[in-house]
């Protein structure tokens, strides 16, 4: 599979909730890290998704808020993944922010004053957040 999508993450549905119109979707990693996406309830149906059923969720970076010193509590988007930032790199004005979570990379595209607003260097402790409903679902065929 090749995407533009800076953000893929392969897994196991762990968990399908199942509404009216939008189904929640947790997808489990390998080494543990869960993504929830919000899809239509057409769309879950039509990609077979069921617990157990391997899957791959895509993030656009510019989907990514990066945020420092924060409580996942405290914030309302569905997807807060804690790690460190292991790389920026800069742009005219916007950089593209890199965050490790285990064996994850997780790119965010965010503006040159956030970063230096929020100090971020490499090794600094960062939270990548986006909404459930940022999240693309795909199967393999």
């Amino acid at each position: 599979m090749k995407t533009s999508a800076r953000n893929q993450f392969s897994g196991e549905v762990t968990d399908l909730k199942h509404g009216a119109v939008n189904d929640e979707v947790t997808l489990r990693t390998p080494d543990g890290l869960e993504v929830v996406a919000i899809i239509t309830h057409g769309s879950a149906k039509s990609l077979g998704l069921a617990t157990g059923k391997q899957a791959f969720a895509l993030v656009k970076a510019s989907s990514v808020i990066v945020m420092v010193d924060v409580a996942r509590q405290q914030v309302s988007a569905r997807n807060c993944i804690e790690g460190t930032v292991a790389a920026v790199t800069t742009g005219a004005v916007n950089s593209e922010v890199t965050i490790s979570a285990g064996s994850a990379q997780i790119a965010a595209i965010i503006t040159n004053d956030s970063v230096e607003r929020l100090g971020l260097a490499s090794g600094k402790a960062a939270t990548a957040v986006f909404k459930a409903s940022s999240v693309i679902i795909g199967v393999d065929q």
